[in-house]
């Protein structure tokens, strides 16, 4: 086995126990063994459980955004369509038997305060998600893209938390009835509309 390929068996093992049970109750050894990799090539990899941590959460972002972009590319046929279909993608993901809430989210509560690295990672996440969603709006006749963008992550972020505690994928169904308000008010205000409370 390559090195490539034993970076790659080690992340999808990080993945699935990482994402599944939490970074701090999964274990260097027990990492080994679900990848099927020797101690020394996991840490030749990876030489701290930090090194893990952050690529396995990097690895997910551009994954997670990449799965979210081919889904509305390919489910929403006009620009009106494509901040809805963000939330339509959220209930399929919302319903998978693996779902466990957001990484970054969980990965901040577990280390944020004790991980610069994980923070960068988890921040980075949430700012490139925000600004997929603000290319989206950028698309309609609102008065200001970035605001409304930001209004709909707040809603894809309770969404993904409320389905993660609750158990329930309706959450999405409900965030996409608020974002589809949310839309509608802001193309009312058309380009010239306030950007908020002044």
């Amino acid at each position: 086995m390559d090195q490539e390929e034993a970076r790659s068996r080690i992340l999808d093992a990080a993945e699935e126990l990482f994402y599944g049970r939490g970074i701090q109750a999964v274990g260097m050894d027990e990492l080994r063994a679900a990848a099927g990799v020797s101690l020394k090539r996991l840490y030749q990899c990876f030489p701290a459980k930090h090194d893990l941590v952050e690529a396995y959460l990097r690895r997910r972002d551009a994954r997670w955004r990449a799965e979210l972009a081919e889904h509305v590319s390919r489910h929403a046929a006009t620009a009106e369509d494509r901040p809805l279909a963000v939330f339509d993608w959220l209930r399929t993901w919302f319903a998978d038997p693996g779902f466990r809430g957001c990484a970054f989210i969980n990965s901040f509560g577990e280390l944020g305060p004790v991980s610069d690295g994980v923070t960068g990672v988890a921040r980075h996440h949430k700012q490139a998600v925000h600004a997929y969603v603000t290319g989206l709006v950028s698309a309609l006749p609102v008065g200001d893209p970035a605001l409304l963008a930001g209004q709909l992550v707040l809603l894809m972020d309770g969404a993904i938390t409320t389905a993660a505690v609750s158990g329930e994928p309706a959450a999405a169904e409900y965030a996409r009835t608020a974002a589809e308000a949310l839309v509608t008010a802001a193309r009312a205000g058309g380009p010239g509309a306030a950007a908020g409370p002044g």
